[in-house]
């Protein structure tokens, strides 16, 4: 979900945002510096976690059985999870080329509304955001601090400067997230292409020594061994061997930037090798060694160690420089990920600023991005070291995967209308693998998963209660709405025509919207034409420039307009306005007043909500942002006008 690749113009007839006017190679090189920071900053740290001891269980012997089982586990892990069930299959269930789980939702409920299951898959679908969001705040504290632990390899006694380091390099990337990603976006490419090479040549490098270790590692026996003869420890790895393919959801996420076939290429013929070639290095290291002293020491830090002295300073100064790539990622995907759910009605309004004049999907959420920053660096200050945050990585990911699992199943039966028994058992193999990753890091939630979960539940409270109290507030507003064409009627006598265009602002296309009755209450004037416009959010991420407008002509200068916008765009009224020429002739911006409604929350005799839930609405409608300020509206051309309602 990473916007630093977004385009200048979407396409209107497959809404994808890149377009993908460039050829496939070059999309398959740009997705390499974006989409993978995430999985490709897992060698850091994923292969040592395996082995550390966890929860009580103990750590796993490194001899030749445990890291044949161990790196079969990893492998398998990336061909079910990565490629067969992301690249393979979910890539291909796109709304009009986005891809996520928001945008998958968006299809879902588009396609079957109707349904008595859709509610439930709603709920899982925003469940699944909240994660994102537990998420884009432990993969910059995990990586970064994974990266800054690396220089004390180069700067002997650096260890009491690791936290600190690592919280100003953290303080510098969110500083200079206003600034926009565009021109570092120029730079990821390359530094990721010459990073996973690096990856590649290092594996290489150890694997010469063993290169037996290759057929162990694509040997499933050996998982399957590592399982019997270790039983709970086993399991318990599980919960350290999916720390190498979180980033997976990443590819789905980032599909509408650059299409599911060049990110498919660039895995398969590039980032999985190279990764692979890594872990496999790592264990061929270990396995050189020896003395049980100098494997012990080894794979304590294996990554690390097995960087030849000659480099060390340029390989962990280009690590360093991959984890903040991957933070940027998460966290530029942590924006477009909420301007997609105010779109949809899950958050509020907030102030979205773009960042590049060309590239579309390049936004700054001032918001998101300190709130991001406050929590990373609590992260970095709580947890004090990566194999600590180890502990709380890989809940919040897994569920997501389960949960899109469970979407998929949607999909499968609902939207491509497959039959039960060529859909069940696909489900079910992706099913038992997610519950199994899923299970392995519920053990975590003592020693730390229960902060993406407690993260998880607080947001997924917020975006529901957003979405309640403001279903139950237009419900309330319409229960009392006029009906236009009455109004319409009995107002054009009992009031004095002014020279200008008034447009109200109204949330449904239904009724007399509030600031249009308290302007003719109070000022007792009406323009000579006066349009109520209301603005559709679609299922859809784009919408086609040619359909956007809608209009009813009432008659006696009244007008009932609609603009549609999809939940990927920026909803620019004035702009939108230029096509509606049809309601009266071309609006001059100078000639036209925009009245707004604001509405104050009273207490009701009977609730439709909690109380608490009640003051938690009130709280986020008291500080979203202006209407104004959302729908672009010239500053000097508004009049908002206060109303009271009760939910």
């Amino acid at each position: 979900m990473n916007d630093t690749a977004a385009p200048a113009q979407p396409n209107p007839g497959h809404g994808h945002s890149h377009g993908h006017s460039a050829s496939t190679a070059a999309l398959a090189i740009g997705a390499v510096g974006v989409v993978f920071g995430d999985i490709g900053t897992s060698p850091l740290y994923a292969f040592r976690e395996t082995f550390a001891s966890h929860h009580g269980a103990p750590g796993i012997a490194p001899d030749a059985a445990h890291i044949h089982g161990v790196l079969s586990l990893v492998f398998w892990s990336m061909m079910m999870v990565v490629t067969v069930k992301y690249v393979l299959t979910i890539t291909r269930a796109d709304n009009r080329g986005e891809g996520g789980s928001l945008a998958l939702l968006a299809l879902i409920r588009r396609a079957s509304d109707s349904a008595g299951w859709t509610a439930p898959l709603v709920l899982l679908g925003v469940f699944a955001t909240a994660l994102f969001y537990g998420d884009s705040m432990i993969t910059p504290a995990i990586s970064v601090l994974s990266a800054t632990e690396g220089l004390q390899y180069i700067v002997p006694g650096f260890d009491p400067w690791i936290v600190p380091t690592a919280i100003a390099i953290l303080v510098c990337l969110f500083a200079l997230q206003s600034r926009g990603t565009e021109r570092v976006g120029k730079l990821f490419g390359p530094i990721m292409l010459t990073y996973f090479a690096m990856l590649a040549t290092l594996g290489v490098m150890h694997l010469t020594a063993n290169p037996a270790i290759i057929l162990e590692t694509i040997n499933p026996v050996n998982a399957l061994n590592f399982f019997i003869t270790d039983g709970y420890t086993a399991f318990i790895a599980l919960g350290s061997v999916v720390l190498a393919v979180t980033g997976a959801e990443a590819l789905y996420a980032d599909m509408g930037h650059f299409g599911r076939k060049p990110i498919g290429l660039s895995w398969l013929t590039f980032v999985f090798p190279a990764l692979m070639l890594n872990y496999m290095g790592q264990g061929a290291l270990v396995l050189s060694q020896t003395s049980p002293e100098a494997t012990a020491a080894l794979i304590k830090d294996p990554f690390f160690l097995m960087i030849p002295d000659v480099v060390r300073v340029p390989v962990i100064i280009l690590a360093l420089l991959a984890t903040i790539i991957a933070s940027q990622a998460v966290i530029s995907g942590a924006f477009s990920l909420t301007q997609q759910a105010i779109q949809l009605g899950f958050i509020p309004r907030m102030n979205i600023e773009h960042t590049s004049a060309t590239a579309a999907g390049q936004i700054y959420i001032p918001a998101i991005n300190w709130a991001l920053m406050v929590m990373v660096i609590l992260l970095v200050l709580f947890f004090q070291s990566s194999s600590n945050l180890a502990a709380a990585y890989g809940i919040a990911v897994t569920g997501a995967m389960f949960i899109d699992t469970l979407l998929l199943a949607a999909v499968l039966t609902a939207l491509w209308r497959w039959p039960w028994w060529k859909a069940l058992p696909l489900v079910l193999v992706f099913l038992i693998v997610d519950i199994a990753y899923f299970g392995a890091n519920l053990v975590k939630v003592p020693s730390g998963g229960w902060v993406p979960l407690a993260i998880g539940f607080v947001i997924f409270t917020l975006l529901t209660t957003w979405a309640r109290g403001r279903k139950l507030m237009r419900e309330r507003m319409s229960e009392s709405a006029l009906p236009l064409e009455i109004f319409a009627k009995s107002a054009k006598n009992s009031a004095v025509r002014v020279p200008g265009t008034a447009i109200f602002m109204a949330s449904t296309t239904a009724g007399v919207p509030s600031a249009l009755l308290h302007n003719i209450k109070h000022n007792k004037v009406l323009h000579e034409r006066v349009i109520i416009l209301t603005i559709d959010i679609t299922d859809e991420p784009y919408v086609d420039p040619t359909t956007r407008c809608e209009m009813v002509d009432l008659g006696d200068g009244f007008y009932r307009a609609v603009l549609h916008y999809g939940f990927m765009e920026e909803t620019d009224v004035p702009q939108g306005l230029k096509t509606m020429e049809r309601c009266g002739g071309a609006f001059d911006m100078m000639q036209t007043s925009f009245f707004l409604s604001r509405q104050t929350l009273l207490p009701s005799q009977k609730p439709a909500m909690p109380l608490w839930r009640e003051k938690i609405f009130a709280w986020l409608l008291r500080n979203s942002s202006s209407a104004m300020d959302f729908f672009k509206l010239p500053t000097n051309r508004v009049v908002e006008l206060g109303s009271q309602v009760e939910i």
